[in-house]
């Protein structure tokens, strides 16, 4: 027999205390703990059999053994194809494409397996006009609308099915948890549910989550920690192109990108995600450059724009999108000390194009070139890419997969690369003059002798 304790569960971070609190002691959150009835095992009921242990390699083969999901973009992001016995969470705003996207790569998996679509939000005609849209056609897909995760899973065991998605967790609940749908406490239960159900059975799960207005999704940070994969999918407003993030992948790399547009047949991949981000203008323009940034494993080309305009009112502005503001404001300092670029007396605009937000310090040095520019109306070659880090001291450090991006812009078709020094190539690349820089003021000196002849061949033609 065992004793009943009373414990102060953590809505928010599912952290345990013995007693109540305002405030949680492992993540701080307030008037978070929940009163709950823990039992606690006695002398007598602690005598539990061993565990099974299993030799490692008995289940690498089950590892390695993945389901296309039809989205070459997507098997990328899960790292290679979806995991047998593997629980994904996707999350991502309202409208932007969850739905789609799961019934994509259902009807894809349900060609060779069964699979199951549990929807809670929309009746069975909803689902099927939206697979009629998208011509979707599978014989091995089932679609049920249940809210009772119980009977969900019931069925997904009868039928045997290699995949399931859940969409979405927040309305669907255990009869046996007294909570409404959406709750803190169904939502941990049914999550532990579903991964206890994926890991018994061998059958991979996707479940769709709502997100906050602060773009997390919506429960406690305990529904990331149970789950395998975390995905977002992300979308800049009024953009038909859409981006798919792991955050999270506990069987590839995390942080890799998957790159898709909506379309009227739904979502299709973007072969090419650098053409979405250099779309510029067939003149060069002062304060646009191209850089060369990576994510995941992939490098992308991207243009970042800079506009320096005189300071009307009594502070300088620094805004930045897609950048952290905090880093420009300390190249800034940087040119003003070492380039004798001065912008104290102007506000600066800097700007992703795309929507994208760039975390890496590879930016350093092409923002300092799109700034010098701006102000000197100067435009740089349209031939031209950057990339580097920059030193409070001025010098130009070398940043990770240098080659690679090297490479990147030889196939996109660049001619000229500024590049730090130490990430010159030792052999020359066919069709890319490298210059390589260990300063920031030679870094200009250099940007602007290449746009001066530039715009003297042109001229000349």
């Amino acid at each position: 027999m065992s004793r009943s304790s009373v414990v102060f569960v953590c809505s928010a971070c599912g952290g345990e205390t013995l007693k109540w609190q305002g405030q949680c002691p492992h993540c701080a959150e307030w008037n978070s703990l929940e009163q709950r009835a823990a039992a606690r095992p006695t002398a007598a009921s602690s005598r539990t059999p061993a565990a099974t242990a299993r030799r490692l390699d008995a289940r690498l083969a089950d590892a390695t053994r993945r389901m296309a999901s039809g989205f070459e973009e997507l098997d990328r992001v899960l790292g290679g194809g979806i995991v047998p016995g593997s629980v994904t969470l996707l999350g991502g705003d309202p409208g932007i494409g969850k739905s789609t996207l799961l019934l994509q790569v259902a009807a894809h998996v349900a060609t060779g397996n069964e699979a199951l679509y549990a929807s809670g939000e929309e009746s069975a005609a909803q689902v099927g006009l939206r697979a009629r849209r998208l011509g979707v056609t599978a014989e091995g897909l089932e679609v049920v609308t249940e809210n009772d995760l119980a009977a969900i899973l019931a069925l997904a065991t009868e039928r045997k099915v290699a995949l399931l998605m859940v969409d979405s967790i927040q309305t669907v609940q255990l009869p046996s948890v007294a909570a409404s749908a959406g709750a803190v406490t169904q939502l941990r239960e049914c999550t532990a549910e579903l991964v206890r159900f994926a890991k018994s059975s061998g059958t991979a799960v996707i479940i769709v989550g709502h997100v906050t207005k602060e773009g997390a999704i919506a429960g406690p940070r305990l529904l990331e920690h149970l789950v395998d994969t975390v995905l977002y999918f992300e979308s800049e407003a009024g953009s038909r192109f859409r981006i798919v993030r792991a955050t999270k992948n506990r069987f590839g790399a995390a942080n890799e990108l998957g790159f898709f547009a909506m379309t009227e047949q739904g979502l299709r991949e973007v072969r090419n995600p650098s053409a979405i981000f250099l779309a510029r203008s067939a003149e060069p323009a002062a304060g646009s450059i191209v850089t060369v940034t990576r994510d995941g494993s992939r490098p992308l080309l991207i243009e970042l724009q800079a506009l320096v305009d005189r300071m009307r009112f009594g502070a300088p502005r620094r805004i930045a999108q897609g950048l952290d503001a905090n880093r420009v404001a300390m190249l800034l300092a940087v040119m003003n000390r070492h380039a004798r670029v001065s912008l104290q007396e102007h506000d600066v605009f800097v700007n992703v194009v795309g929507g994208i937000e760039i975390g890496k310090t590879a930016w350093d040095l092409p923002v300092v070139l799109a700034l010098a520019s701006s102000l000197k109306d100067r435009p740089l070659p349209t031939s031209l890419v950057a990339f580097g880090e920059i030193g409070l001291t001025g010098e130009v450090r070398p940043v990770a997969f240098g080659e690679e991006r090297l490479r990147e812009a030889q196939k996109q078709g660049f001619r000229m690369a500024l590049v730090p020094r130490d990430n010159a190539p030792r052999k020359a690349l066919e069709g890319v003059e490298v210059l390589g820089v260990s300063r920031v003021d030679d870094a200009l000196e250099i940007a602007f002798e290449a746009a001066a002849r530039s715009t003297a061949s042109s001229s000349r033609r």
